[in-house]
């Protein structure tokens, strides 16, 4: 499997991934709380800012983003049609912002801090019987690895489609992606389970 982390070593990658996590959500507090273009328009030139120094090359670093900002895209043309224009434009601005925020948070946390982070955050609710800390860590930790698995997964399919010369459509790559991706999903809970890893 792929990882969305960066194996570098920038200031980002120093800072405490508790810190990283911290930080992001009050961002994403605030993003939702102004109207303020001009805000929002910062907070996305310091999130490109400090996404496009994470050690990534700027090709790679733009490969990544392509997927989530055209379905940001998609969603700024029905807010567009839906909803008043500053309206729409406000609500981009937030998408993009947080997910260059979140994409940097990614890119400089590597998946067994993510996990110790939301397995330590989740102790409290252990203690009150509610969850499992560690499934809770172990199941953030899948969604991060699985996703660029799935991204690649993707266009493996798509240029397999284009060989062919079959027109692609959503039925024609969201179908198989679907099965791989449960497929694989079905094998991991299967090696999980035989290293009991979350047996009680």
């Amino acid at each position: 499997m792929q990882t969305l982390h960066v194996d570098a070593d920038t200031w980002m990658h120093r800072i405490s991934p508790r810190l990283k996590l911290g930080v992001l959500a009050v961002l994403g507090v605030v993003l939702f709380l102004t109207d303020s273009i001009a805000l929002l328009g910062l907070a996305i030139v310091i999130g490109a800012l400090l996404y496009f120094r994470t050690g990534l090359p700027a090709g790679e670093a733009l490969k990544r983003l392509r997927p989530i900002l055209l379905s940001i895209a998609i969603v700024a043309l029905f807010g567009l049609v839906f909803n008043p224009p500053h309206v729409a434009i406000v609500t981009t601005l937030r998408l993009v912002a947080l997910v260059l925020f979140a994409a940097t948070v990614t890119a400089t946390t590597s998946i067994a801090a993510f996990m110790d982070e939301i397995t330590a955050l989740a102790a409290p609710l252990e203690r009150l019987g509610l969850l499992r800390a560690a499934d809770i860590g172990l199941a953030i930790g899948l969604v991060v690895r699985f996703v660029p698995e799935i991204l690649d997964r993707y266009s493996a399919i798509r240029e397999a489609h284009e060989a062919r010369g079959i027109r692609i459509r959503v039925a024609t790559t969201l179908v198989p992606l679907i099965i791989l991706t449960l497929r694989d999903a079905d094998n991991i809970a299967a090696a999980i389970d035989a290293r009991g890893i979350r047996r009680h």
